[in-house]
């Protein structure tokens, strides 16, 4: 039987070099989803000081795209293994791309919310489909490296929000910043037809694979982790901008540049991370490391930024390059342990997790801000993943394959 438009069956029929454009292919759909569903965190000073939303409400725009994501993660997953993943990214992008058009169009902060979350349930399309072509195309050997390039697109996504939406937003408006994402969503559609093809896939007709849910609490287990090392890597995102303009004096051009410059070094820490597990021949034992690094980094910076110290900087700086540095440890293990016939739907779950507690992150944090002030929420935050730590299945981790 022949392979229907956009599959293969055969892995040799892939040349290395056409894995590799998949895997940028992959890269720049994430990171186009990053720019949609995190870039509106950078509309926050425009909503706040041009619209005069309090820094709650703006927090609630901003965590719209989240909860769409949250809203639609499992059932993109769904759709990845029913009808495979390039047509998910063509559906889900091309999806983003039209909804994002009519985003820059949207006045009133509930039409531009519900507007954004839909473009955030849209770009959600992303998240199992482009790594279970990563992990799909790529051998185990080389799959942790493979994804931590997938996986540097979110913090580059968040760097190109930061660099861009912010300034636009400052000088022209939020309708205006809007068309950042919305034309990056529709680039990626483009690169994704012209490049990706469907990774091998069991035969329909064999016995279907039992859950990998019910076999031990090992994929449970990463998710909860998830969900906490998820916390101080959204409140930095969100609110280092922030923090910067109105308690270090800041520009926007100026505070958006460096945490653009930090979420670049945060894409290239993915990486390492990746082809460190690849060294080490785990997953797991990384991931600890990461959470305990991202636990003292939130620490010092509450100190930091509590007696108002020049060190404060730095360490937001490198808070945001340690705590981005697990996701793709957790989601090349993820679809490791699930397997093919289950990692769309377990990498939804995944994902839904994360974005729970991500959705929750800036309107909670808003209010914390305004109460306590930065210092106290950078603090708290680093209970997180010192919690999370120990949590980590290091040891039920087994071979990778």
């Amino acid at each position: 039987m022949s392979a229907a438009p956009g599959t293969t069956s055969d892995t040799s029929a892939i040349s290395g070099t056409r894995r590799w454009a998949m895997l940028g292919a992959s890269t720049l759909a994430q990171g186009a989803a990053a720019v949609m569903i995190h870039g509106p965190a950078f509309l926050i000073p425009a909503l706040h000081d041009r619209v005069g939303l309090s820094l709650a409400e703006a927090g609630v725009v901003a965590a719209a795209p989240t909860v769409g994501v949250m809203l639609a993660l499992v059932l993109w997953g769904l759709v990845v293994d029913r009808r495979g993943e390039r047509f998910v990214l063509l559906t889900g992008l091309g999806a983003t791309t039209a909804v994002g058009a009519v985003a820059t169009f949207v006045g009133g902060t509930v039409p531009l919310a519900l507007t954004l979350l839909l473009a955030g349930a849209a770009a959600a399309s992303t998240g199992s489909a482009s790594g279970r072509v990563v992990v799909g195309w790529f051998p185990p050997e080389r799959r942790g490296l493979a994804m931590g390039v997938r996986q540097m697109a979110q913090p580059a996504g968040v760097g190109i929000a930061a660099i861009s939406i912010a300034v636009v937003a400052e000088r022209h408006g939020v309708g205006a910043a809007l068309w950042v994402p919305t034309i990056a969503a529709a680039l990626a559609a483009a690169l994704v037809a012209a490049v990706v093809v469907d990774p091998p896939r069991p035969d329909s007709r064999a016995e279907p694979a039992p859950n990998p849910y019910r076999a031990d609490s090992y994929l449970a287990r990463i998710h909860g982790v998830s969900v906490l090392l998820v916390v101080p890597q959204f409140l930095v995102w969100t609110f280092a901008l922030v923090w910067l303009v109105q308690d270090r004096g800041w520009s926007a051009a100026a505070a958006g540049s460096l945490v653009a410059g930090a979420q670049v070094v945060g894409a290239l820490g993915r990486i390492a991370a990746g082809w460190l597990s690849d060294v080490v021949g785990a997953r797991m034992r990384p991931l600890r490391w990461v959470a305990v690094a991202a636990g003292v980094s939130m620490g010092l910076l509450g100190v930091a930024a509590g007696t108002d110290s020049a060190v404060a900087v730095p360490l937001v700086v490198l808070a945001t390059v340690i705590t981005v540095a697990d996701n793709g440890l957790a989601f090349t293990a993820v679809a490791e342990r699930s397997g093919p016939a289950w990692s769309g739907r377990a990498l939804g779950v995944q994902n839904t997790a994360q974005y729970l507690a991500a959705s929750a992150v800036p309107p909670v944090a808003g209010v914390m801000v305004a109460t306590w002030g930065y210092a106290a929420a950078f603090g708290l935050a680093a209970l997180f993943p010192l919690v999370a730590a120990p949590l980590v299945p290091v040891r039920e981790e087994t071979e990778l394959v």
